[in-house]
């Protein structure tokens, strides 16, 4: 029996479990292995789907694949798995990052452990025995000292209001719902909505089998080639015997890459200097273009301007008609304050004869889903299938449906109304002994997510064996080091262009969410995060409230501030 149990009896109450993960992803998994392999704890997952695998388990539509390269886009804390698995492509495919998650699954024992088929739709805290319950879709209920929700930033489809949806009698498909049989596109007349990451990997395949695509594109993006393929032996090699390197260098990079900012202005450079490190970039692929620019690229509309000059000729050069290239060149926004796609071929597709662009803009917005197809700009287009690829209800989504009560019922739903509000994107003010990996207020989707999710994992797991060893009931971030945080989340980014674009970033893909940053753009990125988590814990959890069980039964709070 472990401590914590322990203390559960003692106050007359008795925890089904230590802890309760919600989601069994890339974080979940890793979370379930540290505290049941590495405390001893007892710990179920929940998992609304079948299997294990998160968002590579729900998300499927063609062309669906990773944008970070596969060798560190992958669990590090074991080496041996490290030197064992081995990557096909540069970018691998869901299929291959879904085996590899099933492989994890198996080779760690996790299964027996995870609640498969099951959604939790309530998770209410007890101010009495000081447990939380957790309730599912199935019914069922189990209480825990610890609940941790793992249920990544991008897992709450966003399907907009459109009027008429219901009413279209062809096929209807989000991209993160996709049947796991697949959809056959032949001798069908497609219209695929949104031009965002997901929705650049998938037109180009559906083009390739469609009759007819018709794409409706509300803001053109900023893409950039992925240049996937196979990876050359010699390089994986050269990186399995650099692993130790490889890990510390992610670690301490600004966004859990092998890349860095070019430490100088762009505008100090001569337009040939500028033009061969574009070029290197464009040629490179992946996210250099993004994450590996100059410096002030993110922070001087001039500097951006000159770095999106470069991408909108590409875009001219690229597609054939002059119209089309127009209506996919961006004009609204910097670039770099949306989410950067990958693509392969995007652009190109665009040339061939049966795949047409309607833009909101210059051609009309939807106006409705008729039975038979989509009415924009006063004209109808005939489909047999449309394809929703609209994104996601970012970061705050996933958490605000678990149906969350906090301290004296406080509903997190209505605490966030405005906005997000937590410490350092790990914990959050009248929620005690609730941990939230990879969290509204943390690098989370602006960095690459193995190397964030580790770092919370390995995190929490040594706050509660902190708390095992000190005899701490439980825990919850202050008020006042919630307000500080959050200040100091606004105050960094304010620095940079990222406020002024209508990104899901900031929340304006959903209608009616509040205008906040919802990630966490540090000034030293990733390892500067990761060092703050560090001087937090070193400082006896700085921003934190402990309660703790006296041997006469009596609770004493204990600020560690």
């Amino acid at each position: 029996m472990t401590n914590v149990q322990g203390e559960s009896q003692r106050t007359g109450a008795k925890a089904d479990f230590d802890a309760v993960i919600i989601g069994a992803g890339f974080s979940g998994m890793y979370m379930l292995h540290s505290l049941r392999d590495k405390l001893d704890l007892n710990v179920t997952v929940i998992e609304a789907g079948d299997g294990v695998g998160g968002t590579w388990y729900w998300n499927r539509y063609p062309g669906a694949r990773c944008d970070s390269d596969s060798y560190i886009y992958c669990y590090t804390f074991d080496k041996n798995l490290l030197q064992e698995w081995n990557w096909s492509e540069r970018y691998p495919e869901q299929d291959e990052i879904l085996r590899y998650l099933e492989h994890c699954a198996e080779r760690f024992d996790l299964k027996p452990d995870i609640q498969f088929g099951k959604r939790v739709v309530e998770v209410v805290f007890d101010d009495d025995t000081e447990l939380w319950t957790v309730r599912t879709d199935k019914g069922d209920a189990v209480t825990a000292r610890f609940v941790i929700p793992a249920v990544g930033a991008l897992s709450t489809a966003n399907v907009p209001p459109i009027k008429g949806l219901h009413s279209f009698v062809g096929k209807c498909y989000h991209t993160s719902q996709w049947p796991h049989d697949g959809v056959d596109f032949t001798a069908k007349r497609v219209g695929i909505i949104g031009t965002g990451a997901t929705a650049v990997q998938a037109i180009p395949e559906i083009a390739q089998q469609a009759k007819h695509l018709t794409v409706f594109q509300r803001t053109p993006n900023f893409c950039v080639p992925a240049r996937n393929g196979r990876v050359n032996p010699e390089v994986t090699r050269a990186r399995k015997a650099d692993y130790d390197g490889i890990r510390q260098r992610i670690k301490d990079s600004f966004f859990g890459f092998e890349l860095n900012f070019i430490p100088k202005a762009v505008l100090e450079t001569t337009p040939e200097e500028r033009e061969q490190e574009f070029d290197k970039m464009w040629d490179a692929g992946g996210f250099a273009f993004w994450l590996a620019n100059y410096q002030d690229m993110f922070f001087s509309k001039e500097a951006n301007d000159v770095i999106a000059e470069y991408l909108k000729h590409k875009i001219r050069s690229i597609v054939n008609d002059p119209a089309t290239a127009e209506k996919l060149t961006p004009k609204t926004y910097p670039y770099g304050t949306k989410r950067q796609p990958l693509d392969t071929n995007y652009f190109e597709t665009f040339n061939k004869k049966n795949v047409a662009l309607v833009d909101a803009s210059t051609d009309g917005p939807i106006e409705e889903v008729t039975p038979n197809g989509i009415r924009a700009g006063g004209k109808e287009y005939p489909l047999d299938i449309i394809v929703i690829a609209t994104g996601f209800d970012a970061m705050t989504g996933p958490l605000k449906n678990l149906g969350i009560k906090g301290r004296g019922g406080r509903a997190l739903v209505q605490e966030w109304e405005d906005g997000p509000q937590t410490y350092l994107g790990l914990a959050i003010a009248g929620y005690p002994n609730l941990f939230t990996i990879t969290g509204p207020q943390s690098p989370s989707v602006l960095s690459n997510m193995p190397v964030s999710i580790e770092q919370h994992v390995e995190w929490i797991t040594e706050c509660i064996a902190h708390m095992r060893r000190n005899k701490l009931k439980t825990i919850e971030a202050s008020s006042q080091a919630q307000d500080t945080w959050g200040t100091h989340v606004t105050e960094v980014v304010n620095s940079t262009l990222m406020p002024g674009t209508n990104s899901w970033y900031m929340g304006a893909n959903i209608e009616g969410k509040p205008r906040r940053f919802l990630p966490y753009l540090g000034p030293e990125g990733v390892g500067g995060y990761r060092r703050k988590c560090a001087e937090v814990a070193e400082n006896g959890y700085e921003g934190f409230v402990f309660t703790s069980q006296g041997q006469s039964g009596t609770v004493h709070r204990i600020a560690a501030e």
